[in-house]
């Protein structure tokens, strides 16, 4: 199961990289309005990616039918919790860092996005595989 996670679990680490950098040279957000900063989309796209890799590596499983809405609320509920974890790390631990509220909200939108990637770009293939078991 690890080897099908493999470039899940190294996205991870590097979101865990770039989340700790030292944040000087980030745009400041004032408000959740100002979601569409740069920091923002790469919290979408650093978090779309970290669940569409989730459930590409869960993929096999998921085709099959074999608890696919246990899989999709285990990649969504890790991706935000991955989110709120590197909020407080930024927060509390990495110096030079301040995790917020309003990168959570873009990092847990990501997730979503992600997920909703994984699932347009296989749709065809669910749906063949599960008209063919009938």
């Amino acid at each position: 199961m690890i080897k099908k996670l493999w470039p899940s679990l190294v996205w991870a680490l590097i979101i865990l990289l770039l989340t700790g950098l030292p944040g000087n040279y980030f745009p400041t957000v004032v408000s959740f309005f100002d979601w569409l900063s740069p920091d923002k989309i790469v919290h979408l796209i650093l978090f779309g990616g970290q669940s569409f890799l989730l459930l590409y590596g869960f993929r096999e499983d998921y085709f099959s039918g074999k608890n696919r809405i246990t899989l999709i609320v285990l990649a969504l509920s890790i991706g935000i919790f991955y989110g709120f974890l590197t909020e407080v790390l930024q927060r509390f631990v990495f110096v030079g860092r301040s995790g917020n509220v309003y990168d959570f909200i873009a990092d847990t939108i990501g997730v979503i996005v992600g997920f909703l990637a994984f699932y347009l770009l296989y749709r065809k293939k669910i749906n063949r595989i599960s008209f063919s078991k009938d």
